[in-house]
């Protein structure tokens, strides 16, 4: 039987998408204005999320504590909300939507690892967040995936497929227990 030997683990035809005085900008950048909570202040956080690359909405609020991997790879829809301790993990690209909202401690991990191999490969791939999906409170969205319009995943969920237009999603791996109805 074959072993995990991460003496092996080679990950160079990964691209960050940016160089090494960039990527180290940003690791001091997100350090003191996003994962450090002491400072609420949206529009900083925002305009330096454009400086570094990023597509960014109008009236996107960013909450404290928040922690943002190449940002280069992150697009956000106007009037989209990024709760506290949110996570998004940039290895790839991660697109949201408009009118979206991520609550406290959500992950965007587009990373993962091929537990199926010796040297334990890196994969990563994309997360599409579309118009109106609410990610619920310490939820996981993996790679891959696609959250279709106005769907909900629920608190402390895990969507590791597509999940459908207006639907709401329960569980881990997270499964559809109805539909979303909006009214006035």
């Amino acid at each position: 039987m074959n072993k995990t030997d991460l003496s092996k683990y080679d990950n160079s035809w990964f691209d960050e998408g940016a160089g090494v005085i960039k990527r180290t900008l940003w690791y001091f950048v997100n350090s003191l204005f996003f994962i450090n909570s002491l400072n609420p202040v949206s529009s900083i956080k925002v305009a330096l999320l454009r400086m570094f690359g990023a597509k960014i909405g109008k009236g996107v609020v960013i909450k404290p504590g928040v922690n943002i991997k190449y940002p280069w790879k992150l697009t956000i829809g106007d009037y989209t909300w990024i709760g506290e301790r949110v996570w998004i993990d940039c290895l790839d690209t991660v697109t949201i939507g408009a009118h979206c909202c991520l609550s406290q401690g959500v992950l965007l991990l587009n990373g993962n690892h091929n537990y199926k191999r010796s040297t334990f490969d890196l994969m990563v791939s994309p997360i599409t967040l579309e118009d109106g999906v609410w990610i619920g409170a310490q939820s996981i969205v993996t790679g891959g995936v696609t959250c279709r319009s106005h769907s909900v995943l629920a608190v402390q969920s895990v969507a590791s497929s597509d999940m459908e237009a207006y639907g709401i999603y329960r569980g881990n791996p997270a499964v559809k227990i109805k539909e979303r109805v909006i009214s006035d």
